[in-house]
């Protein structure tokens, strides 16, 4: 287990880069070596602005790849290896346009669009404008790369300190919330469990544990800086190897081969015992399942056991979505879209964050090979795309008001 991330958020409009970026630095930089000294391993710094329209409210697409060009720079001299700019809200929809050109000019910049609002409410407009720009970050490097960072989101609050879904709740002071890649605990508990509540215990047991040990970590820090520790995000995040595996930890709890008939269920079944933890709450604290980033994964998806339809359905039960899902790269803007739309509509009808990470890669089909050169990657082959263009009403530009599931109890 190690710390993905020590995400930093804060507000630019509250405190301009240039004074406040060196303070966050040393924040941050002091939670990562007490995190060290108690012997947590910490992967990267990483920062989150509040949505970038809040703040950038009124500039043109060069300038506003501009800033985040500049913006990359200061964070990056400041330590952050990763910055988010946050996500082009659909009340504001000129917001969505620059951010081709944000990631066209930067390289470790992530950002993100939302397709719903408040009360239930999805976009039409904007699911439509999260597929366009899909298909364009698709184009700017020919292996699709840049479409790892930008995501659509559904229903996804502030806070979360995995990236691309992170971004800081505006006119806020800063704050702080921490990433955890703890697939290979999940793993090892359930390859070892002799029954299921046994696996659940000392899952929990193993997590609560270490959460005390984090907040200690951060406490001084925090303090000294007044800094608000908002959580911990334990979605069992992988990394490509077998011994930090999700779906390899899924699998150990009885299947043959993720996808088949029982996948629900053992997705389910985690998702439930990280609902019963007991620790203060960022993000997701849900089901991770990228198919590009666990090689078990990646496995399922390239001998066809596991398809987009399957991750649709366990985003259902308690997931993070659509996550680096290779694409043909001859899917369609309106193709994008329709396979968005469900993602949109999901998180709003279950009441529950989603997100969609896709990857169209250029000349290849379904069942081509991917060749990504990464390390955080597992090569799979590209995933077939059940998708169509909509038609009729579902063409419009209305919002779409849905109620959550839970209100009709």
């Amino acid at each position: 287990m190690k710390i993905r991330s020590i995400t930093t958020f804060y507000d630019p409009a509250l405190n301009p880069p240039d004074p406040t970026l060196d303070r966050l630095a040393l924040f941050a930089q002091e939670a990562e070596a007490a995190c060290k000294k108690q012997g947590l391993a910490v992967q990267s710094l990483r920062l989150a602005t509040s949505p970038f329209p809040a703040w950038a409210p009124s500039l043109q697409e060069a300038d506003m790849a501009s800033l985040a060009f500049d913006f990359e720079r200061q964070a990056n001299e400041s330590g952050f290896s990763y910055l988010s700019l946050g996500t082009a809200l659909p009340e504001t929809p000129t917001s969505f346009a620059p951010i081709p050109a944000i990631l066209a000019a930067t390289r470790s910049v992530f950002v993100t669009g939302s397709m719903t609002g408040d009360h239930g409410k999805v976009s039409l407009n904007a699911v439509k404008a999260c597929g366009e720009i899909v298909s364009k970050a698709a184009t700017i490097t020919p292996d699709g790369f840049t479409n790892l960072r930008f995501a659509a989101l559904g229903n996804v609050p502030a806070g979360s300190p995995f990236l691309p879904s992170a971004y800081h709740t505006p006119g806020t002071s800063p704050t702080v919330a921490l990433a955890v890649e703890c697939a290979d605990v999940v793993l090892d508990v359930f390859s070892q469990a002799e029954t299921l509540a046994n696996a659940r215990q000392e899952l929990l047991g193993r997590l609560e544990g270490v959460s005390h040990e984090m907040q200690n970590a951060l406490s001084g820090a925090c303090d000294r800086y007044g800094i608000r520790f908002l959580g911990i995000d334990f979605s069992p995040a992988p990394y490509p190897s077998m011994e930090c595996s999700s779906g390899a930890a899924l699998e150990a709890l009885g299947l043959s081969r993720l996808g088949l008939s029982g996948t629900l269920a053992a997705s389910a079944f985690l998702a439930d015992t990280l609902d019963r933890g007991n620790w203060p709450r960022a993000g997701f604290n849900g089901l991770m399942l990228p198919v590009l980033e666990d090689v078990t994964l990646s496995a399922r998806a390239a001998d066809g056991s596991l398809t987009v339809k399957d991750l649709l359905m366990v985003s259902a039960v308690c997931g993070t979505g659509l996550d680096t899902i290779p694409l043909p790269g001859d899917a369609t803007p309106a193709q994008l879209s329709a396979l968005l739309f469900d993602v949109a509509v999901m998180s709003q009808r279950l009441d529950k964050p989603l997100t969609a990470r896709l990857m169209p890669i250029q000349g290849k089909a379904a069942g081509d090979p991917t060749d990504f050169d990464f390390e955080f990657f597992s090569n799979s082959r590209v995933m077939a795309l059940p998708a169509e263009p909509l038609h009729g009403l579902f063409a419009g530009d209305e919002w779409i008001d849905l109620h959550p599931r839970s209100s009709y109890r």
